[in-house]
């Protein structure tokens, strides 16, 4: 795992993606640190790379940032040489292309969720390292510790939207409890057939799951 240069900004973070029956939920914290300074609490680290694909970035800011960048400019490439909207399996694969050839030079952790006309709803994780694995839910992210037994317990694979939705909402947030580099807000998406749906959980919003 490659460390970080004094200063750099880090995405210490919390990240997940779950598929349900019509789509796929993504969502995030909104901490960015620079060391132990918080240089962002309300950063949005959901990042669209085509109209249906979205990804969720963790490790380095402007490694991640850059790899969406270049991702979304081959999707656009792609989108006019096919003439049609390219799977999220492709834009999948193009994120692990990256991370796995530019590894020992990159800290970044992408999951990536999207629709598609052939394959509906998808997940992909790419962890550190540049593997890809297509899972029904991820997660990753400093705050991925502390939820494993948490999600492990609590997913069901016949979730419906709103489930979902209170499923990474939850998860998210519990994280954040228990994570010093994860905090902020709760920014989540829903990506349907029909579109983006973006939701937006403030500080004071977060559930709460003891009582003090």
């Amino acid at each position: 795992m490659a460390s970080l240069k004094p200063g750099e900004a880090n995405l210490g973070t919390t990240i997940m993606a779950v598929e349900f029956d019509k789509g796929v939920i993504i969502g995030a914290d909104s901490r960015t640190t620079t060391g132990s300074y918080i240089a962002n609490r309300v950063t949005d680290k959901l990042t669209p790379v085509h109209d249906k694909i979205w990804c969720c970035r963790s490790g380095s800011a402007a490694d991640t940032q850059a790899i969406a960048d270049i991702v979304h400019y081959y999707l656009q490439m792609y989108t006019v040489q096919h003439g049609e909207a390219p799977t999220t399996r492709v834009a999948a694969s193009l994120f692990q292309e990256l991370c796995y050839t530019n590894k020992d030079g990159l800290m970044a952790g992408i999951i990536i969720g999207g629709w598609d006309k052939k394959d509906g709803g998808c997940v992909y994780n790419i962890p550190l390292g540049g593997s890809l694995h297509r899972e029904p839910f991820a997660i990753g992210g400093s705050g991925s510790t502390y939820i494993y037994g948490y999600c492990d317990s609590v997913y069901n694979k016949n979730m419906n939207r709103d489930q979902c939705v209170e499923f990474v909402k939850n998860a998210v947030s519990l994280a954040m409890s228990r994570d010093g580099s994860s905090g902020g807000v709760i920014r989540m998406a829903i990506i349907t057939e029909e579109g983006v749906e973006r939701i937006f959980v403030p500080g004071d919003k977060l559930p709460v799951h003891w009582e003090g």
